[in-house]
């Protein structure tokens, strides 16, 4: 039986959330593990930066027709806010996502669980999992990283995503055909990771970072990943949660404010 509507609608965007999420957390894997064997070039912070940039384009190529790959709840929340998206579709939307976030992080741990034990072994002797490799899933931030600093972390980094991707689907702009359009998309991700994935690891995606989280505190590192806390000791899993939401409406409202907003009537809507 075919699916129809809003349930077709779900399915690729699940789909396409797990590609993006297996390839980036992948990425992730590769390049914290490969540290237990000495090999310098898959542990490379531009290796997580290409990879995750890819994983967007695979991702958009393979919901984009369907769903319109949001990917992230904070484009989601943003397209209700800003282009008449239907809030009827907001939370079925928002669930699948991390649902498939949640999916893609238990086959990246079934496929690297052998060199997870192997990296453990040699750099957490008597340790069971470390916050360490906690960090192949979720994000955490830097020791000097305050709250606040978290929270603004992510507003900017979520709010410049999001309006970069308002102006590439503008028709009255300079859009790109739909085909390119996740290729450009994947590069936003890129460049996002290159000038802001210091601080905390660019989430940028509350179910990116929720969805991973939850995976490894039921998957033997306990409570670990939402005890972790900012250097003012609040704990920061939230932050990549509403830190997004706010950036992504933000960059939204921007882009309408300077651009969307000013656009001749007789233009294409």
């Amino acid at each position: 039986m075919k699916l129809q509507g809003t349930s077709r609608e779900l399915s690729a965007e699940f789909l396409g959330t797990f590609v993006l999420m297996i390839f980036g957390l992948g990425v992730n894997a590769q390049v914290t593990l490969a540290k237990a064997v000495d090999a310098p070039f898959f542990s490379s912070f531009l290796v997580i930066n290409i990879g995750w940039g890819l994983a967007v384009t695979m991702g958009v190529y393979v919901s984009g027709g369907v769903s319109g790959a949001h990917l992230n709840p904070a484009v989601t929340l943003a397209m209700a806010v800003r282009r008449g998206f239907s809030w009827n579709k907001v939370a079925p939307f928002i669930a699948v996502q991390v649902l498939a976030a949640l999916a893609a992080s238990a086959a990246v741990y079934l496929t690297y669980h052998e060199a997870l034990d192997y990296y453990e072994g040699q750099f957490h002797v008597g340790a069971v999992r470390s916050i360490e490799s906690a960090g192949i899933w979720a994000t955490y931030p830097k020791p000097f990283l305050s709250s606040l600093g978290g929270l603004i972390d992510q507003i900017v980094g979520t709010g410049l995503l999001v309006l970069c991707i308002f102006a590439l689907t503008d028709d009255r702009n300079t859009a790109p055909k739909s085909n390119f359009g996740p290729v450009v998309v994947g590069s936003i991700v890129l460049l996002v990771g290159m000038t802001f994935g210091y601080n905390c690891g660019y989430a940028i995606n509350p179910a990116r970072d929720f969805g991973p989280r939850l995976f490894t505190s039921l998957a033997g590192w306990g409570s670990a990943p939402f005890e972790a806390t900012s250097n003012d000791g609040v704990p920061f899993w939230w932050i990549p949660i509403v830190g997004p939401c706010i950036g992504g409406v933000l960059g939204g409202v921007v882009y309408d404010l300077f651009v969307g907003r000013h656009h001749p009537d007789d233009e294409k809507e």
